[in-house]
């Protein structure tokens, strides 16, 4: 189950901007920074190279007590004890996800739409990543949501909802009132020279939504 009070700054790994710089190394900058769920995405990796990072990555979500969310790799969650897995619309259905991972793993599912924010919740998921909000940087072909839309998906559900997709430190007050519970972000964080200022001040934002 996740807390609602510990998704406020959702951060998802990216090598894209890595710079020389190791990825366990800026995740843990975020960590020290206030990042509350971290989720390791990688679509390109070859199976044991994602396991090995996935075990690395846990060491320290683990030191900084903090979930380790593993994008739609159900194994690579399994065989490195991560807290959960976010799978989108077009992955392993929830059902059969939750029936493989048991009840006390986090599920989070991407959602568009009302009905299909219902239907994760009635299935079991623990949370629903809504958006692309402005686009994004990770998924090119990613349509905006519009606020009206995610204030509706955000009433239409009771269980946490975190926005993502092209969320910056500039743009994060536009979400005040919307009533979610946390704020996805990528190169908000990832792309940063200083990544844990970069997150403390993602933090502050977000604190005053």
């Amino acid at each position: 189950m996740l807390n609602k009070n510990r998704c406020l700054l959702y951060a998802i790994t990216d090598r894209t901007w890595l710079n020389g710089r190791t990825l366990e190394d800026v995740v843990e900058q975020s960590l020290m920074g206030g990042a509350d769920i971290i989720q390791l995405r990688e679509k390109n990796l070859e199976f044991n190279t994602f396991l090995d990072t996935a075990i690395k990555i846990k060491r320290l979500t683990e030191k900084y007590r903090v979930p380790l969310i593993i994008n739609d790799n159900i194994e690579v969650c399994i065989q490195s004890n991560a807290d959960g897995v976010h799978i989108g619309q077009g992955d392993i259905p929830l059902v059969k996800a939750r029936k493989i991972l048991g009840k006390n793993k986090i599920i989070g599912v991407t959602a568009k739409t009302i009905q299909q924010s219902k239907e994760a919740q009635l299935n079991g998921a623990d949370y629903i990543g809504v958006g692309a909000m402005f686009g994004s940087t990770t998924k090119k072909d990613a349509l905006p949501l519009t606020f009206e839309q995610l204030s509706d998906i955000r009433k239409s559900v009771t269980i946490p909802i975190v926005a993502i997709g092209g969320i910056t430190a500039d743009n994060i007050h536009k979400f005040k009132g919307t009533g979610v519970d946390g704020i996805a972000v990528v190169s908000a964080i990832f792309k940063q020279s200083d990544v844990k200022s970069a997150t403390e001040m993602l933090l502050d934002k977000i604190s005053e939504l």
